[in-house]
């Protein structure tokens, strides 16, 4: 499932697209889907970067791939290995809340940008996020766990302290909240809980079936405890 909205933004023919901390892919193949786009997927997880290259595999062999370049490669975040401007639209969903130099991580995401491009930055949503910190110590405490909770003004100026200008936001995810609650309560690590193991399966059934009842209960939820804030930015010019 999604969190950016890409009906949102213009990818066209001839675009590059970056989607740092691209973990498994589902928004890199997305953006395979696009005919004409070369999209790059990083991580600087080997294990996550496996799994997006399967992932984009598997679309060629479904005859889902429009034929433009994918690439996945490995990269941190704080050093990319990009020249600046090389980037038409940058995405990162759901990565820094993880990292300790979020700053450094958002001035390159901005210097790979080509002025006037977008950029596109989720975070787990303030109140959904401390509801999962005070439930259980062992969610966050984890290697490459979550090491700060965003509020929503934090996070804009954040980006735009960078030379991004705001021009739109939403949340996602409402559906997806009382999971990683029901986690929390148990165990984040726990695999024998009912309760926990039937709402992933409901999950996994609305995210096959995408049935129109799960859609409008999301956008009902989604303004109140959805579980991610996804912000779009345009570089400025003069950057």
């Amino acid at each position: 499932m999604h969190t950016v909205r890409f009906d949102r933004l213009p990818i066209r023919p001839g675009y590059k697209v970056l989607d740092m901390g691209c973990g498994s892919g589902r928004h890199l193949g997305e953006l395979s889907r696009r005919k004409g786009v070369t999209a790059v997927g990083a991580d600087i997880s080997l294990e996550d970067l496996l799994q997006a290259r399967q992932r984009i595999q598997t679309l060629k062999d479904w005859g889902e791939h429009a034929g433009g370049t994918t690439v996945v490669l490995a990269a941190d975040i704080t050093r990319l290995p990009f020249a600046d401007g090389f980037f038409d639209l940058v995405i990162c969903s759901e990565v820094l809340e993880h990292i300790p130099e979020h700053e450094e991580a958002v001035k390159e995401l901005t210097r790979v940008l080509k002025p006037g491009g977008n950029l596109v930055i989720s975070v787990p949503r303030y109140l959904p996020e401390r509801i999962c910190w005070a439930l259980s110590d062992s969610y966050h405490q984890v290697s490459r766990g979550h090491i700060r909770i965003y509020k929503k003004k934090e996070v804009i100026h954040l980006i735009q302290r960078a030379g991004n200008r705001l021009w739109d936001t939403h949340f996602a995810h409402g559906l997806h909240s009382p999971y990683w609650w029901l986690k929390c309560l148990v165990g984040p690590h726990r695999e024998d809980s009912p309760l926990v193991k039937g709402y992933h399966r409901f999950l996994v059934w609305d995210l096959m079936k995408k049935p129109r009842i799960t859609r409008w209960l999301e956008r009902l939820l989604d303004p109140f405890i959805g579980k991610s804030i996804v912000c779009y930015f345009r570089k400025e010019d003069h950057v």
